[in-house]
């Protein structure tokens, strides 16, 4: 006489399905802060070294022409802006005015633009040019469009760099701050103060770089060995 085997199928119970939806969505809630967290580091670590970039250029090649008055507008530098009128969202370049084109501002040319050494793109941006055309943005950093890549919705500047979203560098290293308009060889625009960028997240959340005055050694405030 054969025995019939009884199969027995297994499977969640209503209540444990509820129990491990309860769980994973504890999880994600404790996730969701650090992933928030880490993008607020990578926006912060990734504009410190450009601004540490900014300075090494400075250093290793010389922009200095003592023969021509405002000469010191073709320091190597950092600056912020918003992409158009209608765009409000922030980009960053790096680059010198060789020719000293445009003066009473620091914006320079594509050409005089720094490259990036990762993506060998420049790290340039037409002022003025609204930041919403992949196909145009694709020939520059991605890291540069830090609105669109981090979240960042606005920047501020305050102590030796108040006023305009500016940092340059000499060939000793240090920061100056206003040298767009510089008519004469004086280094008039060398910063006395800590200059502070203060940024915020879209969540509302905000980081400051801090660029120290002499020395132009930058960090992430709060964060003595970044």
């Amino acid at each position: 006489m054969r025995k019939q085997l009884t199969k027995i199928k297994k499977a969640f119970t209503m209540i444990e399905l509820v129990f491990v939806i309860v769980v994973l969505g504890i999880l994600a809630a404790l996730a969701m802060p650090r992933l928030d967290r880490d993008l607020k580091q990578e926006a912060a670590d990734t504009i410190l070294s450009n601004i540490r970039y900014a300075q090494h250029l400075a250093l290793i090649d010389y922009k200095h022409k003592f023969n021509i008055a405002k000469w010191q507008q073709r320091f190597w530098h950092i600056v912020f802006g918003t992409c158009s009128a209608t765009d409000h969202t922030y980009y960053f370049m790096v680059g010198a005015d060789d020719n000293m084109g445009d003066s009473d501002n620091t914006y320079f040319a594509e050409a005089e633009a720094a490259i990036d050494p990762q993506t060998g793109k420049p790290l340039f941006w037409t002022n003025g040019q609204a930041c919403s055309d992949s196909t145009a943005t694709s020939a520059y950093a991605p890291q540069i469009f830090i609105s669109r890549k981090y979240g960042i919705k606005g920047i501020s500047s305050s102590n030796g760099c108040a006023d305009a979203l500016h940092i340059g560098f000499d060939h000793l290293g240090r920061p100056h701050h206003g040298f767009g308009k510089s008519a004469q060889p004086n280094y008039s625009t060398v910063i006395h103060q800590t200059c502070t960028f203060t940024f915020t997240m879209s969540d509302n959340e905000t980081f400051q770089i801090s660029i120290q005055p002499e020395t132009g050694y930058a960090q992430i405030v709060g964060q003595d060995n970044s």
